[in-house]
């Protein structure tokens, strides 16, 4: 299966989701590390949940679509 050869065409808005979704596990590790974000962790991790959930569903939407 060539599964890294696959081409998906995607929108600048489509691409907010998983800047979304990296930019929240980023915050979530380093809020490990730093009392200051210790109030945002559920905050953070719903973010995080819903960015993965529906990045994820767009690109399995998007890879059963022909080009």
């Amino acid at each position: 299966m060539n599964f890294f050869k696959i081409k998906t065409s995607w929108s600048n808005a489509e691409f907010i989701l998983i800047k979304l979704c990296m930019a929240s596990a980023y915050l979530f590790i380093g809020s490990y590390f730093h009392d200051f974000f210790a109030a945002y962790y559920n905050v953070l991790f719903v973010v995080f949940g819903f960015t993965v959930v529906w990045f994820v569903y767009q690109w399995l939407k998007k890879m059963k679509q022909p080009n």
